[in-house]
């Protein structure tokens, strides 16, 4: 079963978000409180646990969840897969896939360190159709 690992945040874009137990989730804005909120397509970003344990397993056992600047850490669902429109049911909110990976202007400190990262390979951008409340151990579902 697909669920949520952890809810990330922070209030300035470009550092990494600090995972939260829950949070409030916008209708066509984002999270409360996280600087990426907005009316625009790149609401929320997700990163399945799958991908970050690849860097992980390159040289950076460290790496926790936020350290990629995802709003959501998932596990058990290849998110990088998802085609552009797929509608997931996390928590109580319903969101679309708008975008998969994104350009990466300035490499992060992850890059630099092991000579990869894969969020601008396999993160994936979302918009928030319906809001509410999600919380770590909440359950993914893909929807028709």
């Amino acid at each position: 079963m697909a669920k949520v690992v952890a809810i990330n945040i922070s209030q300035k874009k470009g550092e990494k978000k600090i995972p939260v137990e829950k949070a409030v989730f916008i209708e066509n804005f984002g999270i409360e409180g996280d600087a990426h909120a907005g009316d625009w397509h790149r609401q929320v970003s997700l990163l399945a646990e799958e991908s970050a344990d690849k860097i992980r397993a390159a040289g950076m056992p460290e790496i926790k969840e936020g350290d990629f600047a995802e709003n959501i850490t998932t596990h058990g669902i290849e998110v990088s897969k998802l085609p552009i429109g797929t509608k997931l049911r996390i928590g109580e909110t319903i969101q679309e896939v708008t975008q998969i990976g994104k350009e990466c202007h300035q490499h992060c400190a992850i890059y630099h360190q092991v000579g990869d990262c894969v969020m601008p390979r396999e993160g994936i951008f979302t918009k928030v159709l319906k809001g509410g409340v999600v919380a770590a151990g909440d359950s993914i579902e893909v929807i028709d």
